[in-house]
């Protein structure tokens, strides 16, 4: 059993149509890991691009990076609620999203939201990230 086994149980209720990248729902053991909302600047606050795929990586790299902090992964995380500045940039570029994705968080796809959003407090940002992790308890 992987650790993911261990520490989650995929919610799919019988009948329903199987969720494509992201779950419906999880139930998870452990201590949970809260992050703030975080967006496609590097580690300086300093945005290396004002493209919506490169802000993407980026934030998904600093999610990884805080959650080492606490010896965490990206398969620990159970929620994420994106935030996007444009829904049709988004939509437009669901493949390279979703290669973005992959390439950081590898196939791992937990409870997601995306909410289209009039602006985020930093003008240069076009997507900011919240997540919600859950470090699974040393045997």
């Amino acid at each position: 059993m992987t650790t993911q086994q261990a520490l989650f149980k995929f919610l799919q209720p019988e009948g329903w149509k199987p969720a494509s990248g992201y779950a419906n729902g999880i139930i998870a053991e452990g201590t949970p890991i809260f992050l703030g909302g975080q967006i496609g600047w590097n580690g300086q606050q300093v945005f290396e691009s004002d493209d919506l795929i490169d802000q993407i990586k980026q934030t998904l790299e600093n999610i990884r990076e805080i959650l080492a902090t606490a010896g965490a992964k990206p398969e620990h995380v159970v929620r994420l609620t994106w935030y996007v500045v444009d829904k049709k940039d988004y939509t437009a570029r669901l493949r390279e999203v979703g290669e973005a994705y992959r390439s950081v968080f590898g196939r791992h796809f937990p409870s997601m939201t995306m909410i289209q959003v009039a602006d985020l407090v930093e003008d240069q940002a076009k997507v900011e990230i919240e997540a919600t992790a859950v470090l699974p308890r040393a045997e």
